[in-house]
This record gives C-alpha cells, sequence and structure tokens, in this order.
C-alpha cells in the first residue's frame, strides 16, 4: 500500500497538548497517509481547554466528552484507549496517531504495533522515553513549532547575550514559583531540571524517575548509528543508499527527525556529517535521482 493510501485515526489527548500544535499535528500526519479519523479527548467543561474549541471546527475535530469520575484519575486517558481498541477491530484504518506527553498511553502503542498497525506519536519534549519506544515514529511538537528550537545542535550550544537590565530595589523572592520569568532565567531553570515549560508559562514539574523524560538523540549517537548502518548494509565499494539508511535510522530512533538538528531535509543534514561522501546517480529510464554515502577511510580522505 502507498503512504499515501494509508488510513489514520488521529486520537488527541487534550489534557496535556497545546491548541496551538493542531496545523503541525494535521500536516505531519498528511506525510504518512490520510487522517479518516480526527477525535480529541477531555473534559470541555474545564476552562483549560477552552482554547481547544475555536480551532476544532476549523479543522474539523470531533471533541470526545469525558467527565472525570473522580478526584485524582484521568477518564480521558481511558476513553481515548477505549476508542483505540474500537477502532481497531473495525478494520478502517492502517495506522494511528496518538498525540499526547503520556507515558499512560505506552501499552497502547504497543498494542496496536502488535496488530500491525503504524503508530505515529506525537508530544512535547517532556514525553517520556517509553512512549516514544513503542512507537514506529515520534515527532516532539515543540520543536516542530519552532518555538523551542532545543533539538537542534547549534542552537544548543550557541552563546546567548543577557539582557541589560536596570538596578531598582525587588522585594524579597518568594518560594511561590512565578509563572513569569525573563527568557534568560527561564532557560537557566529548564537546563537545571528545575522547570517545564507549559503553556501558560513556565510551572514547577515533579520528577519521576520511573518514567524518564525523553532528550532528541544526540547528533554524535546518529552519527554513530550511520557509521554502523554503513558497515553492515553497504556495497563492495563501501556504498549504502540514503533512502535506506533513512528507513533504518527511523527504525532504531523513533524520534529521529532531520528537523530536530535544524535540516528540511536528510540529504543537507548528511552533507554536514563530517566523514562521510556522497555520490548521486540518475538512472539511464528513468529521471529519478539516486543518493548513496559511505564513509571515508583514512586512504580515501
Amino acid at each position: 500500500m502507498a503512504t499515501s493510501d494509508r488510513r489514520f485515526a488521529v486520537l488527541i489527548d487534550a489534557d496535556n497538548i497545546s491548541d496551538k500544535y493542531i496545523k503541525i499535528i494535521l500536516d505531519e500526519i498528511s506525510n504518512d497517509g490520510e487522517a479518516t479519523y480526527k477525535r480529541i479527548y477531555g473534559d470541555w467543561t474545564k476552562p483549560a481547554l477552552a482554547p481547544w474549541k475555536r480551532v476544532l471546527l476549523e479543522h474539523s475535530v470531533t471533541p470526545i466528552q469525558q467527565y472525570g469520575y473522580t478526584t485524582g484519575k484521568n477518564a480521558t486517558d481511558s476513553a481515548m484507549i477505549i476508542d483505540a481498541m474500537d477502532i481497531l477491530y473495525s478494520g478502517n484504518v492502517e495506522g494511528f496517531c496518538l498525540v499526547t506527553s503520556d507515558s499512560d498511553f505506552t501499552r497502547l502503542a504497543s498494542r496496536l504495533r502488535e496488530s500491525g498497525m503504524m503508530v505515529v506519536g506525537m508530544g512535547e519534549k517532556k514525553t517520556p522515553k517509553a512512549f516514544i519506544s513503542a512507537c514506529n515514529k515520534f515527532k516532539y511538537l515543540d520543536i516542530l513549532s519552532g518555538g523551542a528550537n532545543m533539538g537542534s545542535e547549534k542552537s544548543r550550544n550557541a552563546p546567548r547575550s543577557k539582557p541589560s537590565q536596570p538596578k531598582v530595589s525587588k522585594p524579597a523572592p518568594s518560594k511561590t514559583v512565578s509563572t513569569v520569568k525573563t527568557p534568560v532565567k527561564a532557560e537557566q531553570d529548564l537546563k537545571a531540571g528545575k522547570y517545564k515549560a507549559q503553556d501558560v508559562g513556565i510551572v514547577s514539574a515533579e520528577e519521576d524517575d520511573d518514567f524518564p523524560v525523553a532528550e532528541v538523540t544526540s547528533l554524535e549517537t546518529i552519527r554513530t548509528a550511520i557509521a554502523t548502518i554503513i558497515a553492515e548494509n553497504s556495497d563492495e565499494d563501501g556504498w549504502v543508499s540514503i533512502s535506506d539508511l533513512g528507513n533504518r535510522l527511523l527504525k532504531r530512533y523513533p524520534d529521529f527527525d532531520v528537523r530536530n538538528y535544524g535540516f528540511p531535509k536528510l540529504t543537507p543534514f548528511l552533507k554536514s556529517l563530517k566523514g562521510f561522501e556522497m555520490k548521486s546517480i540518475r538512472n539511464e529510464n528513468s529521471s529519478v535521482r539516486q543518493v548513496f554515502l559511505r564513509e571515508l577511510q583514512p586512504d580515501r580522505e
């Protein structure tokens, strides 16, 4: 089946995904197929979900109401899981897009893959590693939105100038976490692991050692994986097809996306890596251009 013919059920957990990502979500899934189900789950009587209401009609997303039956229990998760299984057994889709940053959906993703479904996960950088690993692909919405840019190696290491501020007398700091911080202070707190970025500002967050928060796979890890894939799958001259390389990278690292590192496509990303050689050939009877990569050896440098 062609990728464009694959039917997807897009299920969104409104409790921990911002409405600002809706266009990115639907655009990204269109690269993998067609969204035939578009549902979003939450308690729509809560004021916190009000921003979602203005974008649902525009993008034809069906809201599913789920009241919280008791304090401390997330009934929304259960409703989304039940719907996912109903859709699975209907046989009307070939894939699922689970939009959430919640580790509770890890088993659901695994179960859907066991049934032969293509599972695309989408969430923020706070998403636990377990859920990311359970998906065929995972997209960082905050990176794709262009607001965080924390996946780019260059942007992470670039020096930042501290804005000058007038000296004024201030009251003693309160122990209550403020939701308004200067960009520099907020970034320092985020790097120190004290807080996580939320839609309403910078708020405190409890760390759970059982569900470590994911980080974008490091550039060095990807480079090492590329060298390994070339060594294991190259022809007698050491070349491997870039399309095959990209597919194998995605299987090893579901969150691999060249946009995480500041590149629009795979070829420019590979060109930026040192120690590799690239060539392209065009088939005699076709206009299709094939690109190959091999690792440079000392005698070829």
